[in-house]
């Protein structure tokens, strides 16, 4: 059995969400158009209720987009100068009486009647016998137009476009019409989204610099997984989106628009979004973990004890329904989303000194942990297990903290280990080294952060230098050397002027992103020319 839709009703539909989106001009311009106008709210009874009591600005504004009848706007809008005037309000009526267009309309087709609400407005004084005669009462008066409204406007359930498209989409979804979950979808082409994804290659041009208050630094950024945001954790305990084109703070976020910021109490130390960039993952100095919608700021779940000491790293598990963290505890924990409380039993327990980093492996049976002790421990995710540790090479022999251990991507058997050394490895889980990235340098070269692409083809790490080093991960060896702490020429974009505290990159465009203690977050681009 099909259903008839009217044209008329998917008009109605869209002024709706015009309306409602305070699109007030396309509203206009659409309901010109079409002839049709919206005539709706979403509750009658407040709209009748708002003219009862008298709550006239409420109720001009919910009228406003409607298209009524030139009688029923007429008796509204004199009654609402009426009551103006007997609130001694003459200014304001008289600015009504000569601006409002149903009152304008009232002057070209009922002189009489707008000239002796003229006259009232020009008295020094209110008489309610002049105002209403004929044994008309204030109450009446509003009544009359309440029953007016209630026979001219619909009530519609708010947010009818989204709740039809989503309805939709659940019903495709069911049928097996869609592509698999986690998938972004292009409801206008009514397919998977389709992303520009950019062959990777070194970063060498300056982009927009982010710059964070006096006392404030990032301490900690994360691209999410479908490139739509850039988040921030900073010493001040703020989490930002950025728009990371211009290098300023998203203000089509509403929360953000108003000021109301995701935040922690302490320093945010780390973030991790979910596999569809619908969560985001944050820890603090002082060993809270919390998960954020980022696309409306709200917090969804809050861990208050995840660890005993700050929470140094976080990772979401690729279903989404756990996230990995670790600790100045020494401790790698996993955490339950839906029942928002910590597992307990998901403790694993082997390092003795800070955990700098943590990782799933592509098919979420293993967690790989790195510490500050010099080693790098690969776990079982269920049974908490340690499979294999070991320790990246060190020059001296001595025993270098381990910045990460992440795993490569797509691959549930290889990891990339970057040390406090001048190299970086490619090992196995067992830590048989495949491939060495190294700076180069004898002093100055250690590595203090690095990451892998998307797609698996550049590393990017900084080093204690200033300088970002990108090494071609297929060909094994540096492919570009970039400059990220110096004093720059003049006419140049500022870089960092103190030590660069990490890195990342995005997705699925040749954009990295490097941030410091000097109270900046710098963005760097692929060049146009190649070189």
């Amino acid at each position: 059995m099909s259903i008839e839709v009217e044209a008329s009703d998917v008009v109605r539909v869209v002024l709706q969400f015009l309306s409602e989106n305070k699109l007030n001009a396309s509203l206009a311009a659409l309901q010109k158009e079409s002839g049709i106008s919206l005539n709706a709210t979403d509750s009658v009874d407040r709209l009748t209720a708002d003219v009862l009591a008298g709550r006239w600005d409420a109720v001009l504004t919910a009228v406003a987009p409607m298209s009524l009848p030139r009688g029923l706007l007429s008796e509204l809008y004199e009654q609402v100068v009426v009551e103006l005037l007997e609130l001694r309000e003459p200014d304001t009526a008289r600015q009504m009486l000569r601006g409002a267009a149903p009152l304008l309309a009232m002057k070209a087709h009922e002189p009489k009647r707008h000239a002796r609400l003229e006259a009232l407005a020009a008295r020094p004084y209110f008489e309610a016998r002049d105002a209403y005669d004929g044994g008309v009462t204030r109450e009446s008066r509003r009544s009359s137009i309440a029953e007016g409204l209630r026979a001219e406007v619909a009530a519609v359930p708010p947010a009818r476009l989204l709740t039809l498209l989503g309805q939709a989409l659940k019903w495709q979804r069911q049928q097996g019409m869609l592509p698999p979950e986690g998938t972004k979808f292009d409801v206008l082409a009514g397919g998977a989204a389709r992303r520009l994804v950019e062959r990777e290659a070194y970063v060498s041009v300056a982009g927009p610099v982010i710059k964070f208050g006096k006392k404030s630094h990032a301490e900690c950024a994360a691209f999410s997984p479908d490139g739509a945001f850039l988040v921030s954790g900073s010493i001040d305990g703020f989490l930002e989106v950025w728009d990371f084109e211009r290098g300023k703070l998203r203000l089509d976020l509403p929360y953000q628009e108003s000021d109301q910021l995701m935040m922690h109490d302490a320093a945010v130390l780390s973030l991790g979004f979910s596999r569809d960039s619908e969560l985001l993952a944050s820890g603090s100095q002082d060993g809270v973990l919390k998960v954020w919608r980022p696309r409306t700021g709200q917090c969804v779940r809050r861990f208050p004890k995840a660890h005993a000491g700050g929470v140094t790293c976080v990772a979401f598990a690729r279903d989404g329904l756990s996230v990995a963290t670790g600790s100045f505890d020494a401790l790698v924990r996993v955490h339950g989303l839906k029942s928002g409380k910590c597992r307990r039993d998901k403790a694993m327990r082997g390092h003795t000194s800070y955990v700098n980093g943590v990782d799933w492996s592509a098919d979420g049976s293993r967690l790989a942990s790195a510490s500050s002790d010099g080693s790098v421990r690969v776990w079982d995710a269920k049974s908490c297990d340690c499979l294999h540790s070991f320790r990246p090479p060190a020059p001296t022999g001595a025993e270098l903290a381990v910045n990460s251990a992440t795993f490569l991507p797509n691959s549930s058997d290889a990891l990339l280990v970057c040390n406090r050394s001048a190299e970086a490895f490619v090992t196995s889980l067992s830590g048989d080294i495949t491939t060495r990235l190294a700076s180069g340098k004898r002093e100055g070269g250690d590595f203090i952060a690095s990451m892998v692409t998307a797609q698996g083809g550049w590393v990017h790490a900084v080093a204690e230098d200033g300088f970002l080093y990108s090494f071609d991960l297929g060909k094994g060896e540096l492919g570009h050397l970039l400059k990220a702490r110096a004093s720059p020429p003049p006419g140049r974009p500022q870089a960092h002027e103190k030590d660069v505290i990490g890195v990342v990159s995005h997705p699925h465009r040749n954009l990295v992103a490097t941030w410091s203690d000097d109270g900046t977050l710098r963005l760097w681009r692929a060049s146009a020319h190649g070189d």
